[in-house]
């Protein structure tokens, strides 16, 4: 069964052809269909699947006015390029020149195309011998002519060699064409160039996926590759691999039902491949983008959890504690502190949880956000009933740059409205920082690395030590202690004027 399913098959030379065919333009496909995914270019590739028609019939026709005789291979490949470079001439002409955008131009111009080589296929019907129905909805692969697959090797070395040649080239204008022209790289001679790379693909694939098909040919594989790679040349041989599966699986598919087209089935078997990887793909997949989000833990859950060690950082908390003041499901909070845990901030012991050095500093700039945040709103005329539950919800912004930027403009205050001390910023008051003298506390001890502004303390010099003492007048005013034992006095301007460096 096995050798009359797969084996056999293999050794009619009808179908040895139709797999070179096949891969051959499912290679071309892949690596074109790239720059198409990534330039956003699927909807320009129908267009010139579609305008094929008015070059096949002028093809024909120019064929049988001048030489007297019919073709096939020779007359789709050049009529076909020709109708497509200018119906992106055409396209790109209308989007410029008038208030009408390229995609509204693309459905206009290819549209137009398409209704010209129809109306020439009809007019010359009894001259012109192009099977509407295949050439729409693609021939059985079995029946490609040597001419067919003449035309696709000559088509792929083509096009795999111009993509060899000028891959960096077209890489650099796909991803960044800004930095392309900084080089010196033509943007548009390369973007004119990958017109005709992708004009060509089409050439090659409607004889086996018609026209309506072709861009599933053209993007399906790219866009599968797309999903599991995330570098150009590992996606070009991927999007060729995935492509060449889709010739192999549909064509067996069609062999083995016997009553449906080898070109849709191909076409479906890429979908259904995409689908595939789409649900299971590594990275960019389904799966695991469902199991991301299922082992994420929001930010604010875990914010939550350290706040419940808001009063003390160092004290040892029960999980049932935990659970009364986190509003959230038990799982959620068991998995938040599995989170914590595995990042180290936190220590586990049976029921206990108890902070690390790490999760302290984190806890501590969460309180810290809080009780500014209280401060602010205080300020604001806010009622001292709601100050908590306002400020429970804004500690969440504790990024560095608003925190301090409160800090600032609050003043720098020592204490919360209820009396409570704001914790200092632990990880930027180190030994060695260098720090305005209006985030220092009492006790701090430095030696002045610059003075900003008119000041009024004249012996306050570059290179002097001091040593922070208690701030006056409601925490408005700081005071220093110098190297010779002498007082000085600062207002916040001048206290944000100088540069400490922290012994």
């Amino acid at each position: 069964m096995f050798y009359d399913l797969i084996i056999a098959p293999l050794t009619e030379s009808a179908t040895q052809r139709a797999l070179l065919g096949g891969s051959l333009v499912a290679i071309v496909c892949g690596v074109i269909g790239c720059y198409v995914i990534l330039r956003r270019m699927a909807f320009l590739g129908d267009a010139l699947s579609h305008a094929m028609l008015a070059g096949v019939t002028a093809g024909y026709l120019f064929m049988q006015a001048f030489f007297n005789r019919e073709t096939h291979a020779g007359a789709m490949l050049v009529g076909s390029l020709l109708a497509g470079l200018f119906t992106v001439t055409a396209i790109s002409f209308v989007s410029k020149i008038s208030r009408i955008k390229e995609d509204a131009a693309i459905g206009i111009m290819y549209t137009g195309v398409f209704a010209a080589g129809g109306l020439l296929a009809s007019y010359f019907s009894e001259r012109i011998h192009v099977d509407i129905y295949h050439f729409v909805m693609g021939s059985s692969v079995l029946v490609i002519d040597d001419s067919e697959l003449w035309m696709m090797a000559i088509v792929a070395a083509i096009l795999l060699a111009i993509v060899i040649i000028f891959f960096r080239q077209f890489q650099i204008t796909s991803f960044d064409p800004v930095m392309a022209s900084s080089l010196g790289i033509s943007v548009i001679a390369f973007d004119y160039l990958l017109t005709a790379c992708t004009s060509l693909v089409v050439v090659s694939a409607v004889p086996l996926v018609g026209v309506i098909l072709v861009v599933g040919m053209l993007v399906t594989p790219a866009a599968t590759a797309y999903l599991i790679s995330d570098r150009l040349g590992r996606m070009q041989v991927l999007a060729a691999i995935f492509g060449i599966t889709s010739v192999f699986g549909g064509m067996y598919i069609s062999t083995w039902v016997g009553k449906i087209s080898t070109g849709p089935m191909i076409v479906l078997f890429a979908t259904l491949q995409f689908l595939f990887v789409l649900l299971v793909a590594p990275r960019y997949g389904i799966l695991a983008d469902w199991l991301r989000r299922r082992s994420m833990v929001p930010q604010q859950l875990v914010e939550d959890v350290l706040g419940c060690f808001r009063k003390d950082p160092k004290a040892a908390l029960s999980k049932s504690v935990v659970n009364k003041y986190v509003s959230a499901k038990p799982e959620e909070i068991r998995r938040a502190i599995r989170w914590l845990d595995s990042r180290d901030w936190l220590d586990v012991d049976g029921d206990q949880l108890q902070l690390t050095d790490t999760g302290r500093q984190e806890a501590v700039r969460l309180l810290r956000a809080h009780r500014l945040w209280e401060t602010y709103l205080q300020h604001l005329g806010m009622p001292e009933t709601e100050l908590h539950d306002r400020a429970h919800v804004l500690e969440h912004m504790h990024d560095e740059e608003t925190v301090d930027y409160l800090d600032d403009k609050l003043g720098h205050p020592l204490q919360d409205p209820h009396g409570a001390d704001i914790p200092i910023d632990e990880v930027k008051l180190t030994s060695g920082s260098k720090v305005k003298i209006a985030n220092l506390r009492e006790g701090h001890e430095g030696t002045i690395e610059s003075l900003e502004g008119k000041l009024t303390g004249p012996s306050l010099t570059v290179g002097g030590h001091i040593k922070v003492g208690p701030r006056k007048e409601n925490g408005e005013v700081w005071t220093l202690r110098l190297a010779d034992g002498r007082w000085v006095e600062l207002d916040h301007s001048a206290a944000d004027s100088i540069v400490v460096k922290l012994d």
